[in-house]
């Protein structure tokens, strides 16, 4: 559904007319930008927003089918952004993303929101509460979105890395640190890591190209030069987040690993402890088998003492057994 119509001129926004054309319009003949915000849009509700501002079919069917993956694209009329904004469940301590996608063009700015995930009503009232910023035109709704967007992705790493730090004393600690439910824990978490480096990671490439850091260095169409210091703000945090992603995935990649070492040493202990038992019941076993043989020429048999001795004899190799398997660690 069409969530939000606004005009804007001069950094202020103004009451403008109903029809998107007529909005476009007036826009255009006064210096200004007409911003559209949408939220899961149906392909009917969308139509009306493509030919009103001659959006590219390739772009509208991303639009509207999401579960893209962020990106850049440059058309004849139009510049096609998309983001992934991520969403942290405290409850359930997951991840979870949603999409943002924006075209750019000549006085206008067309944002679609898929999900739950970084509504963008804040955004629209903190960009009307900057007017030097708006005045950059369209450019300061993408730049807006983009910030929004990164910043939160920081409360989500530092939430992780918390979340992390909580994991490693659960590993860490003997009572807990062999549990089955550990390693689903383990496993859970880095897959948490992988949905937040599926929104992190490839962001990087159109934000360094909107920053001017790109391969060329070239100027992206319907974006004003004047916003590239912001851009680049926008890059220097996502380049951050990435870092502290990566720095998440090599440690829940140590803790897993001291895990399956914990479990290892855990299981070598086990067999020590049982094979250590099994060699105190091999000894009197011997002995009962040797003696319950039946035979009757056997030189102990007859001896009035042999059942006491044999008794004895079993009781001393076991205490002897016993106590070097103790002072090895064995028991």
């Amino acid at each position: 559904m069409i969530v939000d119509c606004g005009v804007y001129r001069e950094g202020h926004r103004s009451e403008g007319p109903k029809d998107f054309s007529d909005a476009l319009d007036e826009a255009r003949s006064a210096g200004g930008f007409v911003w559209i915000g949408l939220h899961e849009p149906t392909a009917e509700e969308f139509d009306l927003v493509t030919r009103e501002f001659g959006l590219h079919p390739l772009a509208v069917e991303d639009a509207l089918k999401a579960h893209q993956r962020p990106k850049l694209e440059v058309y004849d009329d139009s510049l096609f952004v998309v983001l992934k904004p991520v969403v942290y469940e405290p409850d359930s301590d997951t991840v979870s993303s949603g999409e943002i996608m924006i075209f750019l063009g000549d006085s206008f700015a067309v944002s679609v929101r898929h999900g739950r995930g970084a509504p963008l009503d804040a955004v629209r009232d903190r960009l009307e509460r900057e007017p030097e910023l708006l005045g950059e035109g369209a450019t300061a709704v993408l730049y807006a979105v983009a910030d929004a967007v990164v910043d939160h992705y920081l409360e989500v790493a530092t939430e992780l890395q918390t979340d992390l730090e909580e994991l490693e004393t659960e590993v860490f600690t003997p009572e807990a640190g062999g549990s089955r439910r550990t390693a689903s824990k383990i496993y859970g978490f880095k897959r948490q890591i992988l949905e937040f480096r599926r929104a992190t990671v490839p962001l990087a490439a159109p934000m360094a190209r909107l920053a001017g850091n790109g391969a060329s260095g070239s100027r992206v169409p319907f974006v004003e030069e004047g916003a590239r210091p912001y851009f680049r703000d926008v890059h220097d945090h996502l380049t951050r987040v990435n870092e502290s992603v990566e720095g998440l995935d090599r440690l829940v990649s140590d803790v897993l690993s001291a895990h399956l070492a914990q479990v290892g040493v855990q299981q070598n202990d086990d067999m020590r402890k049982i094979s250590a038992w099994a060699a105190m019941a091999v000894v009197p076993t011997m002995i009962a088998g040797i003696y319950g043989m039946n035979f009757e020429h056997m030189p102990e048999l007859h001896w009035t003492w042999s059942y006491p001795v044999l008794i004895a004899l079993m009781a001393v190799l076991e205490v002897v057994l016993f106590r070097t398997f103790k002072r090895r660690g064995w028991l």
